[in-house]
């Protein structure tokens, strides 16, 4: 069922938004040369903790991590260990937090180090494809045409959109209705006033195939090529959506 929010629970994920992005500014800066992905996990738990929310992704549906840390060809659900970040690698840093009965979720793509002109251009094409996608997320519009300005962004710049994985609906559940594809025709559910969404186009630079990893979570591109993923919780309003994180 597709749950249009009152202007009451907006003002408390619009609470919820600012703590993560204030997370996620954080996350960005810890990016670094010879840091291990489960640095970004504790950082994770410790600054969600301060701010009196809990990661919405730990143990959710038996996810092992406070947040998803995916490496250059893996797409999404990477779970954070041991790995070292390398000068050239893009790391995906996709987050949700749980605060005052609701949820928002964002993620981010961030090179470390110096990186390639082709990976600088995958970051901010997927960076734009959210824009894009944003843009067209209005009171009375589908989720078909956000769907078609992600695919129509992405694939302009050379890229190809991810079609197994999709955006969603979030508030007092992490996932609701409706999905959000990032490709596609289809003209889909009518957005409405307090509709709340999580958009996150994935695009990768070669085709749009994916793979599951041995863990059984870890998405990667089936090609081996590189992977970004940006993700912003929004609220349709009058106007323009209001982006929450």
């Amino acid at each position: 069922m597709i749950i249009v929010k009152s202007a009451e629970e907006v003002a408390i994920m619009r609470q919820c938004g600012r703590i993560l992005a204030d997370i996620l500014d954080i996350l960005r800066m810890e990016t670094r040369v010879g840091i291990s992905t489960e640095r970004f996990n504790v950082v994770m738990a410790e600054e969600s903790r301060k701010r009196g929310g809990r990661p919405s992704f730990k143990n959710y549906r038996g996810f092992p991590a406070n947040l998803c840390v995916s490496v250059n060809d893996e797409i999404v659900h990477g779970i954070p260990g041991e790995r070292m970040l390398r000068e050239g690698d893009i790391v995906s840093l996709d987050a949700g937090i749980f605060y005052n009965g609701f949820h928002t979720d964002a993620a981010i793509t961030v090179g470390v180090g110096s990186v390639s002109q082709q990976a600088r251009d995958l970051i901010s094409a997927a960076e734009s494809s959210l824009t894009a996608g944003i843009h067209q997320a209005k009171c009375g519009a589908h989720v078909g045409d956000v769907s078609m300005a992600i695919q129509e962004c992405a694939e302009s710049r050379g890229f190809s959109v991810v079609r197994e994985y999709t955006g969603h609906g979030v508030g007092r559940e992490l996932h609701e209705e409706p999905a959000v594809p990032n490709f596609g025709l289809n003209k889909g559910p009518l957005l409405r006033k307090g509709m709340t969404l999580a958009i996150e186009p994935m695009v990768n630079a070669g085709a749009w195939y994916t793979k599951l990893a041995p863990n059984q979570w870890t998405v990667l591109t089936a090609d081996g090529s590189l992977s970004a993923h940006f993700e912003h919780t929004i609220a349709i309003m009058d106007g323009e959506a209001e982006v929450l994180t």
